[in-house]
């Protein structure tokens, strides 16, 4: 009975550390995903809106827009779409996320002699310590 007990003991805690593991790997990668929203400079909100996740692929660049036109604050950003891509990545998977505004490169690696806004590498240099945070949320 008490090997009973011990096994059920060990398997609750693996299904823990499962659990617990999941949760640190989807609130990393959503609070990835907000800081390089919140370090998106974009006026209209376009690039911003643009910004995907998905657990299959990569997003793709829409053609045919070389800049944002749009007036100031036409786009709200929803992050509903990213999070549930991220929820639905199972443990060990990939989540890939990215602007489809073709003009994301300019503003994150900056063009004509513009210094770019690096939203993408600023946030991703701050890995670790996103991760640090979220398992420490998670305990």
């Amino acid at each position: 009975m008490a090997s009973s007990n011990f096994s059920d003991a060990v398997s609750a805690w693996v299904e823990k550390t499962k659990r617990r593991m999941e949760d640190v790997v989807h609130t990393s990668a959503t609070r990835l995903a907000e800081a390089v929203i919140e370090g998106t400079p974009d006026d209209s909100g376009a690039l911003v809106h643009s910004f995907q996740a998905s657990a299959s692929e990569i997003p793709v660049l829409r053609s045919g827009q070389s800049s944002d036109t749009a007036p100031a604050g036409s786009y709200g950003f929803d992050a509903g779409p990213v999070n549930l891509a991220i929820l639905g990545v199972p443990l060990g998977g990939r989540i890939y996320m990215g602007f489809t505004a073709p003009y994301a490169a300019a503003v994150e690696y900056g063009v004509d002699g513009k210094a770019g806004a690096g939203m993408v590498r600023l946030a991703a240099q701050r890995w670790s310590d996103t991760v640090e945070q979220a398992v420490r949320e998670t305990a």
